[in-house]
């Protein structure tokens, strides 16, 4: 059976992500811990509210859970008496807020105790999963269990009240998240009451009779993915995080019970997603309604909302998808969201986010959403803030990216993968494997694998070119199965395994029905989706058009960690309003005069780290 080689058996030693965990470590942690306390968040957890003190939210809890578990992931890496204090702190918050009957919310014990497990939509059971999650990390970190004592005897209510009795006022939550983090304790603890609950909650989901409470939650049927039971859903619909959470569960279980039914429905969802429904940034959700999918080849740019959270969630459904049929192709979804869609939530600086990732921003179009607020038109910002009044995303970058060593290795009882490309060690069924490379820089990979008689497959990414393999220096063919270049033989101590590869600059061209993209082209280099912004390239980036056939130039950026690519193009000669003979009338019966110009594109996840300013990721072919 195929399994991912765990955070806590893999490290990344340096390279592109060793920088970002860095980051993560030196900067992130302690900004989102700030502004976590500055906004009320961790002393709601003394269950208490008086006026004049910021008001308890229902989803709080998750924001300091998600925290915590990213805090986890860099204790595992690195000790750090301090943060393990902080976290300690928050955890004793957390147990002294326990009842007696193992239920803990910070918003329901401080404001309405006695709904408690009424309201579908009021994130109890997200919560819980988050703490469950953070509970499972921590314990792994620092072999500390309080956190996940209390939360074993939380579950044992919810089991009781949502399963057995079926007291609640619903039978699943209107967000997912305990379905997976009920998994992630199943095999920490090897505990199967929890897997019989996950299933629950999985296998009721949508099915008439049994899921009482009514699937139109949030203004639309499908919003809960409760429109039909998961095993006939064919199509990614409603809110996009809450999609992807029940997705990566239902891989979780399908992998689990051996269970080709439910198998049959992620590979289902996972190709809607991707071939109908994603941004070629790896974002989903292309509406602010819901936050949430809409019809297959619907993806506006200027109005893509494409949450970072939801890139997050995409990455973690891809990775689970490896686990029921190791192919490339999940991989390379997981490393597309992961290096643009979500990674352009966070700053250069790591102290500030974005929620929504759009593909395209204007500060003029800005200006003029905001001028009628009456309009509701909506209007993406164009420069990272510290905290959101929903603050999921900071911490979710937190957590995900740093345990992101869980995404570079797998095996089976005869095969080791190589998914993703980073300077790292793991230690495996097989022993110890070190891998170094600068890739996406370059196109190079040395792996030292260990000793013994398996397989060894790397993945080969869709955006090479010219890959080959050298053993010890010696050319070695290999099988390409399922996008994985595989060698098989008796590995000796010391042996080097050198993968190399070209990474062109490739232009892309989106699906015929995606009409917002009709006629345009963009960007890529390997993983990285590039993007125009007004700092580089003037205003009106929408009157430039990037020149057939252009050579391009490769240059290294030191300030956004990846090149940046300088393309030839061109753009309407500026009129002069100073020169009445020079200024253009608003319309005329002939083009305007174009001259040459260098288009410089730098990667999408670096936009808006130099001021508000205009950002394309698609543009005109001339």
């Amino acid at each position: 059976m195929y399994q991912s080689i765990p955070v806590t058996q893999a490290h990344i030693t340096g390279g592109f992500w060793k920088d970002k965990q860095d980051l993560l470590r030196l900067v992130t942690v302690g900004a989102v811990y700030d502004r976590f306390s500055e906004t009320g968040r961790f002393g709601a957890l003394s269950g208490v509210w008086l006026e004049g003190q910021p008001k308890p939210h229902i989803f709080w809890d998750s924001d300091t859970a998600k925290w915590l578990e990213g805090a986890a992931y860099l204790l595992m890496e690195r000790p750090d008496p301090d943060l393990m204090a902080k976290c300690d702190d928050l955890i004793s918050w957390v147990c002294a807020l326990q009842m007696e009957d193992g239920y803990f919310n910070s918003y329901y014990q401080a404001m309405e105790i006695e709904n408690r497990f009424t309201r579908r939509g009021d994130h109890e059971l997200y919560c819980l999963g988050h703490w469950i999650e953070a509970a499972v990390a921590y314990h792994q970190a620092t072999g500390k269990d309080e956190l996940l004592t209390a939360c074993r005897r939380y579950v044992a209510l919810v089991d009781r009240v949502f399963r057995v009795e079926r007291s609640a006022a619903f039978d699943t939550p209107g967000h997912e998240e305990i379905e997976l983090a009920l998994y992630k304790l199943y095999r920490h603890t090897g505990d199967p009451a929890y897997m019989t609950l996950m299933r629950y909650f999985v296998d009721t989901r949508g099915v008439p009779g049994k899921d009482r409470t009514p699937a139109h939650f949030g203004g639309s049927p499908l919003y809960l993915q409760a429109h039909k039971p998961v095993r006939s859903q064919t199509q990614c619909e409603g809110h996009s995080v809450r999609a992807m959470y029940l997705y990566c569960a239902m891989a979780d279980q399908a992998a689990e019970d051996g269970d080709e039914a439910l198998s049959a429905a992620c590979r289902r969802l996972f190709d809607n997603c991707v071939s109908r429904r994603m941004y070629v940034t790896g974002g989903i959700g292309s509406t602010y309604l819901g936050e949430a999918f809409t019809e297959d080849w619907d993806l506006p740019n200027w109005e893509a909302y494409a949450e970072t959270c939801a890139s997050l969630a995409l990455a973690l459904f891809a990775r689970r998808m490896v686990r029921l049929s190791p192919e490339a192709r999940y991989m390379d979804t997981a490393e597309l969201a992961l290096y643009n869609g979500a990674l352009s939530g966070l700053s250069l600086s790591g102290d500030s986010f974005f929620y929504e990732n759009p593909l395209e921003y204007s500060p003029l179009r800005s200006r003029i959403a905001r001028r009628i607020p009456e309009a509701h038109a909506h209007a993406a910002i164009g420069e990272r803030v510290k905290v959101f009044s929903c603050s999921c995303c900071p911490p979710n970058v937190l957590r995900v990216y740093g345990s992101l060593q869980e995404f570079l290795y797998g095996e089976t009882e005869d095969t080791l993968y190589v998914h993703m490309f980073a300077s790292s060690a793991a230690r495996t069924r097989f022993g110890a494997i070190r891998q170094t490379t600068d890739y996406p820089r370059n196109g190079q990979v040395d792996i030292e694998p260990p000793a013994g008689d398996y397989a060894l497959a790397l993945r080969l990414p869709r955006w090479i070119q010219n890959a080959s393999l050298a053993v010890n220096g010696e050319p070695a063919a290999f099988e390409n199965q399922l996008g994985y270049a595989v060698l098989r033989r008796s590995w000796q101590e010391g042996d080097r395994v050198t993968l190399t590869f070209d990474i062109p600059v490739r232009i892309l061209h989106a699906h015929p029905r995606v009409s917002a993209d009709a006629g345009l082209v963009c960007v890529s280099r390997g993983p990285i989706i590039y993007c125009l912004e007004g700092v580089d390239n003037g205003d009106n980036l929408a009157d430039l058009a990037l020149r057939i056939g252009g050579a391009p130039r490769v240059v290294m950026d030191d300030a956004f960690g990846l090149p940046i690519i300088a393309l030839p193009g061109t753009r309407c000669v500026p009129d002069d309003p100073s020169d009445p003979d020079q200024t253009y009338p608003l319309y005329s019966d002939r083009p305007y005069p174009r001259q040459a110009t260098d288009l410089i594109f730098i990667p999408f996840y670096a936009w808006a780290n130099r001021g508000e300013n205009e950002m394309r990721v698609w543009l005109r072919e001339e």
